[in-house]
């Protein structure tokens, strides 16, 4: 098992749906022993069963927008843990009233918040949880192809996860003299909690799944399989990277069967 007496903290675990999921039971698989946070006693409801089923009690209340939340994040991974291999930041938010209507509207707050949840996050818990992180460590972020193309009604987001994929290329410099990798993963849609949020979700799956080269949506189970070998030694040459699991579809420049009448 390549990841046997390796340890981690996966943030974002929501339900079985979620792509937290997939990549937990991919790590668990492996051999890893996890670590999950929730944001608050709603979510630690779902998440600690969920745990369980990994073998795991470690649940850590985070809600990266609470200063005390985050400044006391390394002492209580550190208490339970000891020192760690890895952390899965599965996190990102916008108001809902941000990913409707058009970009030019977004509100100056909400701006503000899906930049500090989605993007500034992945910068305050890397610092936090350095101390404690082993040497030739590995992070893995989530991102989304809206980083890099226009995807309609994605809006404040697209902006986020682009800011996000910035951040790590810039990590990915300052913590490569220990040997510590940080790397996005780019998912196509998926049907989690967090997609229900964009308007019109379903066209937007089918429109990939129509035009991908696979002709297929990913799963959270293909997505856990990638984040597996990113957060492995299998990767240890690769960082700074955006790595797509979107069953090729950000190759695609114009569909096969696309006709245009006049």
């Amino acid at each position: 098992m390549f990841l046997k007496g390796k340890k981690g903290l996966v943030i974002g675990l929501a339900n079985k749906n979620s792509i937290a999921y997939g990549i937990s039971k991919a790590l668990n698989e492996q051999g890893a022993e996890l670590g999950f946070t929730y944001l608050n006693d709603s979510i630690k409801k779902r998440v600690e069963p969920l745990a369980e089923s990994f073998g795991s009690d470690i649940v850590i209340p985070l809600d990266v927008s609470n200063s005390e939340d985050m400044e006391n994040l390394r002492s209580r991974v550190e208490e339970k843990m000891g020192k760690i291999d890895f952390i899965v930041h599965s996190i990102a938010f916008a108001p809902k009233r941000a990913l409707a209507g058009t970009t030019v509207d977004t509100e100056k707050e909400d701006f503000l918040v899906a930049m500090d949840v989605s993007v500034y996050s992945l910068i305050g818990i890397t610092k936090e949880l350095l101390p404690i992180l082993n040497d030739n460590s590995s992070i893995l972020t989530l991102s989304y192809y809206g980083a890099e193309k226009f995807v309609p009604r994605y809006n404040v987001m697209g902006i986020a996860k682009a800011g996000l994929e910035a951040t790590v290329r810039y990590l990915a410099v300052d913590l490569g003299d220990r040997g510590i990798r940080i790397n996005a993963l780019s998912a196509g849609p998926i049907k989690t909690l967090a997609a229900s949020g964009i308007d019109d979700f379903r066209n937007l799956m089918n429109w990939n799944e129509a035009h991908s080269p696979l002709q297929r949506n990913v799963t959270i189970d293909d997505v856990g399989g990638s984040a597996m070998y990113l957060l492995s030694p299998l990767s240890r040459g690769v960082t700074g990277e955006v790595h797509y699991v979107d069953a090729g579809y950000n190759t695609i420049g114009m569909p096969l069967n696309a006709t245009i009448s006049k």
